[in-house]
């Protein structure tokens, strides 16, 4: 084993009440008034407990429009038409566990093991660099090679590497849960998110998908992990379910008591969510999986938007650009684009896909200037922005900026001169004119006063000098 698992946090418990869990989902039935109350909070932008979700969950298909409407009026209220991008970059795919879902298990014989040396991290990032991308989360399988000290040294190095006047400005990590001490070091590194997925918050099913005597056996120092990491100083934290494995409501209910826990706990929420349904991968048989439709999928990605208005969420490139274009326009605040998934994916492997080196298949492999360029015509404002991360706006500072809706104030600005930088620097000519003219419509509805005089002085910089970087 790779941690004590007797070493839990101070908050340690299993709050997943799975009695109470089947109990909501098996007795609540609708009610238009109390359908209606629980839309109304959504629209004061307070944050439903899993009854109240449960209530939502409860509505039929005849109300689903009304579902749908309000998540998208809550998401422009909170979010404007902002879409942050981030890239995955695959370190090593070693891993102890056996979870019968992923490509990486430690029985799956097909796959290709690798970690990444020093000059292939550093070729890695160069490459996306060459790309236009400034954020990343570093990917890690859960095994003794990738411990704390390891995983640290990582984000150090991508964040050292340069190409040009490019960096990555922003390190997330979705890695095995650590220790205190491990979550302490981690985060001395630098990172942003820590990101970890409870995978099922179905007891029975957990227990099956992730064999005894597998690090990732305990429910329990898994669930505990984000405590952990918020004790230890790591105070943006991410959560995931992976849909498909049991009933997307019992799941959709975890979620959300799981971000009520830590809200209850440290005064702040998680700061991402990521909800992906499962996607065959080499080596898996996925025959029992729960089929989540798109249509089930759309309802659940609204559902959460409803139930968690500050809370980021994150619609991976495992789902097709017909659904990921689909879930933006009311729930989805961030996506990863023109991203790999391969270790050595950016650098060595040019546009095909090598199953074997991969987690999962992924659904969107289109170019990252197509995304972008598909994005602005859809009348979003694509935005690499990290200024939050480097201006301590985190946590519960963060929770304290965005509940009064200051964040899009900074967002806007500072979505559109990273908007810009791609433009100049690596937009192909077709995307360059359409963005131009997104960034003139936006500066168009911005009043007139200090803020917006400084910010066409920064755009018209970033047009005619090698300036970089400059965020509010």
């Amino acid at each position: 084993m790779l941690f004590d698992h007797t070493k839990l946090s101070k908050n340690a418990v299993d709050f997943v009440d799975a009695a109470g869990v089947d109990e909501l989902l098996a007795e609540t039935r609708f009610d238009a008034k109390e359908f209606e109350d629980v839309l109304a909070k959504s629209r004061a932008k307070e944050a439903l407990t899993p009854a109240e979700t449960a209530v939502l969950i409860a509505g039929s298909e005849k109300e689903s429009e009304a579902i749908f409407e309000t998540a998208r009026q809550l998401k422009r209220d909170v979010y404007g038409n902002r879409i942050v991008i981030f890239a995955p970059l695959y370190v090593g795919n070693y891993c102890q566990n056996d979870c019968q879902y992923c490509g990486f298990r430690r029985s799956n014989r097909e796959s290709i093991r690798q970690t990444l040396s020093d000059t292939q991290l550093e070729n890695e990032v160069r490459a996306m660099l060459r790309l236009g991308h400034k954020r990343t989360i570093v990917v890690f399988g859960e095994h003794p090679k990738y411990n704390a000290d390891f995983i640290a040294e990582c984000v150090r190095k991508v964040y050292a590497v340069r190409e040009g006047n490019a960096s990555i400005r922003r390190v997330n990590v979705n890695a095995a849960p650590m220790d205190f001490d491990g979550f302490r070091k981690i985060h001395e590194a630098g990172i942003g998110t820590y990101q970890i997925f409870q995978e099922t918050y179905h007891k029975p099913t957990y227990a099956r998908m992730h064999p005894a005597g597998t690090e990732k056996s305990d429910f329990l120092w898994r669930l505990d992990s984000l405590n952990r990491a918020y004790e230890s100083g790591a105070d943006d934290v991410g959560l995931g379910a992976l849909f498909g494995l049991y009933d997307w409501r019992y799941e959709v209910l975890g979620l959300v008591a799981h971000a009520q826990h830590l809200m209850s706990a440290y005064g702040c929420g998680p700061h991402t969510i990521s909800f992906p349904r499962l996607q065959p991968a080499a080596g898996t048989d996925l025959s029992w999986k729960y089929n989540i439709t798109e249509e089930i999928f759309k309802r659940l990605v609204a559902i959460l938007r409803l139930s968690v208005p500050y809370t980021g969420l994150i619609c991976t490139a495992r789902e097709s650009a017909e659904i990921r274009r689909a879930v933006m326009d009311f729930g989805v605040s961030q996506i990863d684009a023109g991203g790999r998934i391969e270790i050595g994916g950016y650098s060595e492997l040019g546009e095909k896909q090598v199953s074997e080196k991969e987690q999962f298949e992924l659904g969107d492999m289109r170019p990252l200037d197509s995304i972008i360029r598909e994005l602005l015509q859809d009348g979003f404002i694509p935005s690499f922005c990290t200024a939050c991360y480097r201006k301590g706006r985190t946590g519960q500072q963060f929770m304290e900026f965005a509940i009064p809706g200051f964040i899009q104030k900074l967002c806007t600005p500072n979505a559109l001169t990273t908007l810009e930088e791609y433009l100049v620097d690596y937009a192909s000519d077709e995307t360059r004119q359409v963005g131009k003219a997104a960034i003139a419509k936006v500066l168009a509805t911005l009043p007139a006063n200090a803020q917006k005089t400084e910010l066409i002085s920064r755009l018209e910089r970033i047009e005619t000098t090698p300036e970089r970087d400059l965020y509010f």
